[in-house]
């Protein structure tokens, strides 16, 4: 049946291509009786981004934070029939908004059956192709290829090899088709030509040997190719896509500058710079089952705190700020927070559960394999800085809803920490056991004497009052006016003082740092 855009304005033009039925157009005759014109990868790509501009469609769908930076240099580049470098730390969507380039693409195009090198049946390349239409004719079999077969994607590793990525001879076919190895039909096409009218993105271009890049300058700039000295043009054409991180140019490999200078747009991407764009990624990525969201509620303070946690990744002196904390530790502790909680109600025999902060003792794992450290952090030790990361966030989050217990105001009437640190200064404990029933915690915090009215006071969400409740305790312990400590499967919260008379042996985790 026949494929009409809905989006509008459209020109002439592409009215008449995307009225065309595929289902009945079979042969080379039936194709040049339709009127179809041909046109290179880059104009169809520029001609339908154009048709999306002008409809104000979303280009993008799903990517966030780069509406005003990466996505309109991208535009950029493609209404510029540039080929593209994206260049930017891991995790920042690069693979993505390649992949999203193919919706740009025609619904089908024409291609002569059976070609390896997808020949446009009105401007054939292959001398397999050329031979068939000198042979048949009007009669020569067309099919039509769908666009999501017209992206092709290779990882660079340094194992690739020219013949990879261009061709070689193949004896075998020689042998079987008994010609001698000076016939170009006796070669085996590499992934570029095999990309002959499509997307062909390379990902970690700096991997890539010197001279296996070498291999890429005529295509890039004459749009043709040589395979082994034969005397053979192939006239291919090709959208070309890269990516690679920075740090690659100084630890693994780098993009040799005539290569550099032949990628016409080089684009930088970047991570979220606002908690809410990085919450809109993580909830979006995050593999949650239905069960999960419907039995376990997760209130939007811990949402942010994960987010403040990869912030606080890419600020730390622990971390490698070179190579980057990917928005993966995000996804993943947030999946780890909610199997945290569950794993808790499962076990308490309950049916509904709120998570909470001790539940992010379960995201630690989701924070160590995702950081690259620099000496100082290997010394403290990956489980050591994770919890040093939290107590970031949690630090971050706490300001935001309560004053800095460090910085009050001169004058001011009465400590709003005063009774609950009285409480403690009396030798009273906190202890908050990782998989407490709902009733049990809900006891334990409300036990402490002046907890509940700072936070009512605070003007915090009423249903989410134990939340902020806990905020306060794990709070007050990253400004060091109480002090924290894990022991097994519990937090435990005292005073200082009486943490030093009563010493039974635990690691403080605010000493650590201090």
């Amino acid at each position: 049946m026949p494929f009409i855009a809905k989006n509008k304005p459209f020109s002439p033009i592409r009215v008449f291509r995307h009225m065309i039925d595929v289902q009945k157009i079979r042969t080379l005759g039936d194709l040049k009786k339709s009127g179809y014109q041909s046109r290179s990868v880059k104009d169809e790509l520029r001609a339908n981004l154009l048709q999306k501009i002008q409809s104000k469609a979303d280009i993008f769908p799903g990517i966030f934070g780069f509406d005003d930076t990466v996505l309109p240099d991208v535009e950029r580049a493609v209404l510029s029939r540039h080929n593209i470098l994206l260049l930017g730390l891991r995790g920042q969507a690069k693979t993505r908004i390649a992949r999203m380039l193919v919706n740009l693409l025609d619904e089908h195009i024409p291609v002569v059956a059976g070609s390896e090198l997808n020949d446009d049946p009105l401007a054939p390349i292959s001398r397999w192709a050329k031979d068939l239409i000198a042979e048949k004719g009007d009669d020569t079999p067309i099919e039509w290829m769908r666009r999501d077969e017209r992206y092709i994607e290779k990882l660079a590793t340094p194992d690739v090899s020219i013949a990879d990525l261009v061709g070689d001879v193949d004896p075998i076919k020689a042998a079987n088709l008994r010609l001698p190895y000076s016939d170009e039909r006796v070669i085996h096409f590499g992934l570029i030509p095999r990309a002959h009218r499509c997307l062909f993105v390379i990902n970690e271009l700096p991997d890539l040997q010197a001279r296996i890049q070498v291999s890429l300058f005529n295509v890039l700039q004459e749009g043709d190719m040589q395979i082994r000295g034969f005397k053979l043009r192939l006239p291919l054409d090709v959208e070309f896509i890269f990516t690679a991180n920075p740090e690659d140019y100084t630890n693994r490999g780098s993009i040799i500058t005539p290569l550099k200078d032949r990628i016409e747009s080089q684009i930088t991407t970047h991570y979220p710079t606002e908690i809410e764009i990085g919450r809109k990624i993580t909830e979006q990525e995050a593999r949650i089952s239905p069960e999960q969201r419907n039995n376990i509620q997760v209130p939007d303070v811990l949402k942010d705190l994960i987010e403040e946690i990869a912030f606080a990744a890419r600020d730390s002196e622990f971390v490698d700020k070179k190579s980057g904390v990917s928005a993966r530790l995000t996804i993943a502790a947030y999946e780890n927070l909610y199997s945290a909680a569950e794993r808790r109600m499962l076990r308490n025999g309950e049916t509904k559960t709120t998570a909470r902060i001790t539940d992010f003792w379960g995201v630690v794992p989701a924070i160590t394999g995702k950081v690259e450290m620099v000496y100082e952090g290997e010394q403290e030790g990956p489980h050591t800085v994770a919890l040093h990361l939290i107590g970031q966030a949690v630090k971050k989050v706490f300001l935001q809803y309560f004053p800095n217990p460090n910085k009050l105001k001169k004058g001011q009437e009465r400590d709003p920490y005063g009774v609950l640190k009285a409480w403690f200064a009396a030798g009273n404990v906190v202890d908050l056991m990782t998989e407490l029933e709902a009733k049990q915690f809900t006891q334990i915090l409300e036990g402490v004497a002046g907890l509940k009215k700072l936070v009512e006071e605070s003007k915090t969400p009423n249903a989410e009052l134990q939340t902020y409740m806990e905020l306060v305790l794990h709070g007050l312990s990253e400004f060091d006016v109480l002090s924290k400590s894990f022991v097994q499967t519990r937090w435990v919260f005292k005073d200082h003082l009486t943490g030093a008379m009563d010493d039974d042996g635990d690691d403080d985790l605010r000493g650590m740092f201090n």
